[in-house]
């Protein structure tokens, strides 16, 4: 089990382990919205040209207008993942994270101890880096602007950080603390392309933060971070309003759908991101496994060996492959 425990998405490993079969493979192990943006509709791209300052300032601009921020406040990276990992080189302290956190979260500091925010604040440690995401990974679970602007208050005032892995925030916008970025708040918050549009070999993530901070990554990324593709599809793709609004409204319906498959074969789906749904189960291990065998590959945990994070299918078709598989199981 431990081979899919570290990262969703390794669907070239379990082709090679548990075989082709009949059917063709559904990916439910990401978090990846199935239905991504139509890349066919961005402009033509230039791969003989380097990136240009237009270009980045470009998705830039439609990035934070998308995000409800200042451009002055938001760089650019390639992927978030690259933007977490170099998080202990812009800023000092020890990391704190969620208790039930992604995988990353409690890889980039060897020190790094977890919390469980709403259950006793009070002991949070004075001076620490509190990394958490909203929504949850693996869980789905929201956190509410109130008690995100307590711990806002509160690590401000113990010179600590309070850092927001906002990866899965696009499809419910609302939540986002994105608004409340400002040179004199101790808050830094990334965001993830790659998720929401579904196309993450894009490779394109923002950070938003105070604007030191955000100097502190430009010039730890230095000159074109970015391709070319990833700033012309990106660009393009946060401009496209219609695509958004739609997309919004659409991923939580599937979710529901979701749901509603999975209470009907006996399971409790847990979490409010529309893009993901967790259960957890005895049998966690034994149902990855059989639906593994069956060509479709979920996430499971190491920390937690009953929890198995499911993935919207992509379409009717994929929805009733999880039925068929969850009934025969």
């Amino acid at each position: 089990m431990t081979r899919w425990t570290h990262h969703g998405g390794k669907l070239d490993d379990a082709r090679r382990w548990f075989g082709e079969g009949q059917a063709s493979w559904i990916d439910l192990s990401t978090g990846i919205n199935p239905n991504g943006w139509p890349v066919e509709q961005a402009p033509a791209i230039n791969w003989r040209a380097l990136p240009g300052d237009a270009q980045l300032a470009a998705l830039e601009q439609n990035a934070a207008r998308h995000f409800g921020v200042d451009p002055a406040y938001l760089c650019a990276l390639p992927g978030s993942e690259a933007g977490l990992r170099s998080l202990s080189g812009i800023i000092s302290g020890a990391i704190v994270h969620g208790a039930a956190c992604y995988r990353t979260h409690r890889d980039i500091h060897p020190d790094s101890i977890a919390f469980t925010p709403g259950v006793d604040d009070s002991a949070l440690p004075d001076g620490k880096i509190l990394l958490l995401a909203n929504p949850n990974n693996p869980d789905g679970r929201l956190l509410d602007r109130a008690a995100l602007d307590g711990l806002l208050e509160r690590q401000g005032a113990s010179d600590g950080w309070l850092v927001l892995d906002e990866a899965f925030a696009d499809s419910l916008p609302a939540i986002s603390m994105a608004d409340r970025v400002a040179d004199d708040r101790r808050l830094i918050i990334f965001r993830s392309f790659g998720k929401f549009f579904g196309l993450a070999g894009v490779r394109l993530g923002f950070v938003i933060g105070p604007r030191a901070i955000i100097a502190r990554f430009r010039e730890r990324l230095g000159s074109w971070p970015l391709s070319t593709a990833a700033l012309v599809i990106g660009a393009s793709a946060y401009a496209d309003r219609d695509w958004i609004t739609t997309t919004r409204a659409q991923l939580i319906e599937q979710g529901k759908g979701l749901d509603q498959l999975l209470r009907a074969r006996g399971l409790s789906p847990q979490g409010a991101c529309p893009l993901f749904r967790l259960i957890v189960a005895e049998d966690a291990a034994a149902l990855f496994d059989h639906l593994a065998r069956c060509a479709i590959l979920t996430r499971p945990f190491d920390e937690n060996p009953r929890w198995l994070r499911i993935g919207l299918p992509r379409d009717a078709a994929a929805l009733a492959r999880l039925d068929r598989a969850l009934t025969d199981g």
